[in-house]
């Protein structure tokens, strides 16, 4: 890591404040839904009623009679193409989906978008369609996976025969079943977890108009991925990508749910296309509950061979995803089940591993990654494995983990993944004795002594970050992500803009991305500026997903600074007449080694731009540098440990956080406030999983969640103050030595919070294996127990 500027006073590794917060925390901030743009209109969704059926009729010319609306089209009159997204895997293994923008004679699932209304108000657009007339020919339901992969049941594609879109068995150990056969104990663990929404607080919603002196469809939308809406946009509206532009202001949120492309952005811009004026469309929350993108439906059926001192010998996993309706573009159906298959082992050893994973589809709305991606899932099955294992051969549930954890690094594993060096062993050590001297042992002893059900329960994992092309390309995605552009730009007064092909919503890169190109030229930090979010300014980029965004962009900016960083070394030096090695950055100038002369950034970029007959021979005009950074082998593993102390309330049922404690390792933390609040957003949303959020349906397919009212979402209340603790392992293929630690929270906390509510049970001889825990359940075993 040569050229970084020595010294103290480094920025990287630092609390600074937030560079975005004066902005967004005194409402300056400018989100989708704050565009206005001259003679916009604005459009609602005419939306299907019924889960499953054919469209006999779809008549929209009372819509276009009601006062306000201005246009409705449906798919006939917008003539889109589809969007589709494929894996590159035999038939027998995929059956990709295409997904039309707007429904024409068939569908899938209750919300499903059949034509968009436009109008002069939202109001008016929503009377529109409350006027279309819709007859359909309603066909029986698939609404859980046993249904849809049970014999005779009806199809939801023609195409995908048992409702199969992936099928896939992987690493099937030879010999695994004599493993089994031959094991001093056998556990098994069937499990099921609840449908969620992400839930960003920001809905999703889109702006689109023609620039006709740029000739280009400009659409502002809340996404996670702008390039990859602009390519499904241009090619559904039959335009070349040029011609498409994507711009996305601040963004409250996205978890995943905005990492794929939604067919409603498209209809807008269709729609303004079409009519030649600014259209813009809002989600309701209803529409985000019941027509969005959903995820975490999922069914397991494993079992663990263990030997009679604990350790693990095989694992055989039965994976099912319930994906919805339709594939997700670009990361498909396949996404859920192929991570869960590819990274269950996690951070223990295990000699042999057999998986089968496959994605179901059903009529409901379908599934997006959502932070954590399967991890929260699979993680929760191997937890409950340990602690029944534990239970079955008398061993304490910490030292059965301690005996399997992996402890010598590189490690590759039996799922054909090699580990980079982590504190498996420690972020457990450290966990427990926080518990222990807090007296939380203690604790339950007594409150058992006194009719109380106190439990403590652990979880240990890792979180696979920095994904490069590579491990994208296991997956066999047509469209393989990975890499990522960063340029460098500094002006003529000193000052630097950093463009980068991530997208922040709500990760603070305003601030993470500047400190590691300001410690890397020994700039300020207010010197430095973060520009993202607009097809037309950044190259190519894969956007925010999969805690990528500091590993592998911010290496990529770390690389471009180095590179700029290089050419203000060498114009320093050409002044001086010394060799570019005698020349260092920073803080604040670039000087002699020797300490006996200094160039400030402002004097330099003013040769650069504005004396250019200064410059050394052969060097360009101008200050700026680009780079690239593309994830290295099978990524960085970040780890951590939760610890989580519950109470169980007889009568009410009410699960009661009294600890948790979360022992991170992200590598170095290159803002360690900004990790924190990474830790305890995601691990509320885990604690969300495991004991408040579901959507369900109904026979018929209708949704049970359609607002706040019914869509349990804990408050404050419920979510207990969280103790952070930071182990800190470098990474050795990153710029920084940062690893990932956007998804982390959310992964541990399901698996800590049942195992803690198992513990409280414990006396009542009943174990629970299914999330979300409901209070009714608790309530029913403590009255049995009493």
């Amino acid at each position: 890591m040569s050229g970084r500027p020595g010294g103290t006073g480094r920025l990287v590794g630092t609390s600074v404040r937030r560079q975005e917060d004066p902005r967004l925390l005194t409402g300056r901030g400018r989100f989708t839904d704050d565009v206005h743009l001259p003679g916009m209109l604005y459009a609602h969704f005419v939306r299907s009623t019924v889960a499953s059926g054919s469209v006999v009729s779809l008549d929209l010319s009372a819509v276009r009679e009601v006062p306000g609306v201005v246009a409705a089209f449906d798919a006939a009159d917008l003539g889109l193409g589809d969007i589709t997204a494929r894996l590159d895997r035999p038939a027998g293994e995929f059956v990709p989906t295409a997904m039309p923008v707007l429904a024409r004679d068939r569908v899938r699932f209750a919300g499903e978008p059949l034509a968009v209304v436009v109008a002069r108000d939202p109001y008016a657009a929503e009377d529109g369609t409350e006027a279309a007339k819709v007859v359909h020919d309603t066909r029986p339901a698939v609404t859980r996976d046993t249904q849809a992969l049970a014999p005779g049941a009806p199809l939801v594609h023609d195409a995908a025969a048992a409702n199969t879109l992936l099928d896939v068995t992987m690493f099937a150990t030879e010999g695994i079943d004599s493993v089994f056969d031959r094991a001093h104990c056998v556990v098994d663990v069937e499990t099921r977890t609840g449908r969620q929404n992400a839930l960003p607080l920001e809905t999703r919603g889109a702006v689109a108009a023609w620039d006709d002196r740029d000739r280009q469809l400009v659409l502002h939308t809340s996404t996670q991925v702008p390039h990859q809406v602009r390519t499904v946009a241009a090619r559904c509206l039959g335009l070349d990508e040029r011609a498409v532009r994507v711009l996305v202001p601040d963004m409250g949120g996205g978890f995943g749910l905005k990492c794929v492309v939604g067919r409603e952005e498209i209809a807008v811009a269709a729609a303004a296309l079409r009519l030649g004026r600014p259209v813009k469309w809002t989600e309701d929350r209803k529409e985000a509950l019941t027509a969005s993108f959903l995820a975490r439906e999922q069914h397991y059926r494993v079992r663990a061979a263990f030997d009679a001192e604990g350790r693990m010998l095989g694992l055989d996993a039965d994976i099912v995803c319930d994906m919805g309706a339709y594939s997700c573009y670009p990361f498909t159906a396949g996404i859920e089940p192929l991570m869960a298959a590819a990274e269950m082992p996690g951070v223990y050893r295990l000699p042999a591993y057999r998986a089968r994973a496959r994605a179901v589809t059903t009529n409901k709305a379908p599934s997006a990654p959502y932070r954590g991606v399967s991890r929260p899932q699979f993680v929760l099955v191997v937890e409950r494995l340990f602690e029944r294992a534990a239970r079955e051969l008398g061993l304490d549930p910490v030292e059965i983990r301690r005996r399997n954890l992996i402890t010598e690094f590189p490690y590759t594993g039996v799922n054909n993944i090699t580990y980079d060096p982590g504190s498996y062993r420690e972020s457990l050590d450290l966990c427990e004795r926080t518990l222990r001297e807090e007296g939380w042992y203690a604790a339950r002893d007594t409150a058992a002594a006194e009719g109380r059900h106190l439990g403590i329960g652990y979880a240990c994992f890792s979180e696979r970050t920095g994904y490069g092309s590579a491990a994208f390309a296991q997956r066999k995605m047509e469209v393989v992500p990975g890499f990522d552009l960063a340029e460098v730009r500094m002006d003529t007064s000193g000052a630097l803009t950093v463009t980068s092909g991530t997208m922040s919503h709500g990760q603070s890169h305003e601030t993470t991305m500047a400190q590691i190109a300001a410690d890397e030229l020994g700039l300020p930090l207010e010197k430095v500026r973060l520009h993202q979010g607009d097809t037309e300014r950044v190259a190519y980029g894969w956007g925010t997903f999969a805690s990528r965004s500091i590993a592998v962009g911010g290496s990529a900016v770390r690389r471009a600074a180095a590179e700029l960083g290089r050419k203000l070394r060498h114009l320093a030096a050409a002044r001086w007449g010394v060799p570019p090695d005698e020349v260092v950055l920073g803080p604040g100038a670039v000087r002699r080694a020797d300490g006996t002369a200094e160039l400030s950034h402002t004097e330099l970029a003013r040769i650069a731009y504005l004396a250019t007959h200064l410059l050394p021979e052969g060097m360009e005009p101008g200050l700026t540098a680009t780079a690239s950074f593309d994830g290295v082998g099978d990524g960085t593993f970040s780890n951590a440990t939760h610890g989580v102390v519950v109470e169980l309330h007889e009568g009410t049922g009410q699960v009661e956080i009294l600890r948790y404690v979360c022992v991170e390792d992200c590598g170095v933390a290159v803002n360690p406030q900004v990790v924190e609040g990474q830790c305890r957003g995601g691990i509320a949303q885990g604690i969300a999983g495991a004991l408040f959020e579901e959507i369900t349906y109904d026979a018929q397919g209708e949704p049970s969640a359609t607002g706040f009212m019914d869509y349990k979402v804990p408050t404050a209340l419920e979510i207990p103050d969280v103790t952070v603790r930071h182990l800190e392992t470098p990474c050795a293929f990153t710029e920084t030595g940062a690893k990932g630690a956007g998804e982390g929270g959310t992964i541990g906390a399901p698996a800590a919070v049942l195992n803690a509510v198992n513990d409280a049970l414990r006396p009542t001889g009943v174990e629970l294996n299914d999330i979300p825990v409901t209070p009714q359940t608790i309530a029913h075993a403590l009255e049995q127990h009493s």
